[in-house]
């Protein structure tokens, strides 16, 4: 991935709006184990109407002794502070990883091996939550908040950036952005790293390189995820109808109706276990999402409301 005895560069990029735990994962980037033979930069790209963040970005980068660069990038609309991070980087990686998500000690240590031993364009690591005492049991059990790729026949076809390294060299991601159109509704990065795919693309998976992420009390409800599903399955939905029509796309709507009602009917079959049947009521609901966005019903907006954490997680 590089030219040996020659230092390399890494720039972690942060997205950011209006969330007081950017120290947190400041905090955690620098007391990292640094890999060796790369210089490390940060750059925080800050969302918001106004450059809010910008104080406490200045202070903590002299206080960290961290080469930050700080990207006034507005305004509400997550792809436009994606991309100024890829604008303002001219490293040979990029990282990603969430203003209220902290750093394991061996997180970017980790996501570098993994590139180094398996080539791939994109590396993702893990993202796991924890949650406050007043979740509902049920979630907390099945740990409905936590982010893992998603094995599709031995592959991983898509991705995000909560937690991801990028090559950025490789021809896959040359000139690539991310879609204004999905700033405010979410899956940018779902359909990011689908177009990379499609390009030659290979996305590894590096288990070890964790980031933690607390879920605020907005989040540890049904509704959050049951929206957040179903608008995962309207970008899935519409990224799979961009290339069908006709009996295809009937075909597709078809089998996607046929996967909700099963998931639906399993959850009355299981309906004594709230984390078995929550899950399949979720994914019935994803399966919904898929059909609507087939169909070309317009994306929820989930972000760029006046909280972060109303519209939700960043990702995917």
């Amino acid at each position: 991935m590089g030219v040996a005895g020659k230092n390399r560069s890494i720039d972690i990029s942060v997205c950011t709006f209006r969330r007081p735990e950017l120290a947190d994962t400041l905090r955690s980037i620098a007391a990292m184990d640094m890999p060796s033979g790369f210089e490390i930069g940060v750059i925080v790209a800050d969302n918001d109407d106004a450059p809010t963040a910008r104080a406490l970005v200045t202070t903590l980068a002299r206080e960290l002794k961290l080469a930050v660069t700080y990207r006034h990038a507005p305004a509400r609309n997550i792809s436009i502070a994606r991309n100024a991070c890829l604008d303002a980087s001219t490293a040979d990686l990029v990282a990603f990883i969430d203003d209220d998500e902290t750093a394991s000690s061996r997180w970017l240590a980790e996501l570098v091996a993994t590139a180094e031993t398996s080539g791939a364009v994109a590396v993702l690591g893990p993202v796991r939550a924890h949650y406050g005492s007043d979740a509902p049991d049920w979630m907390r059990k099945g740990d409905f908040h936590s982010t893992l790729p998603v094995w599709v026949r031995g592959e991983i076809r898509t991705g995000y950036t909560c937690n991801v390294l990028l090559r950025m060299s490789d021809e896959s991601l040359r000139g690539r952005r991310f879609s204004l159109a999905r700033g405010q509704t979410g899956g940018e990065d779902t359909e990011f790293f689908y177009q990379m795919v499609k390009a030659g693309g290979r996305i590894a998976f590096s288990p070890e390189a964790r980031v933690d992420e607390v879920v605020p009390r907005a989040r540890a409800t049904f509704d959050w995820l049951g929206r957040r599903r179903f608008r995962f399955g309207q970008t899935h939905g519409h990224l799979l109808g961009s290339n069908a029509s006709g009996l295809r796309l009937a075909v597709q709507v078809g089998l996607a109706s046929a996967k909700a009602a099963y998931c639906f009917a399993s959850a009355v079959v299981t309906a004594v276990s709230p984390v078995r049947r929550n899950r399949s009521v979720l994914r019935g609901i994803m399966h919904v999402g898929v059909v609507s966005g087939l169909v070309g019903v317009r994306e929820i907006r989930q972000y760029g409301l006046s909280s972060p954490q109303e519209g939700g997680k960043r990702a995917a």
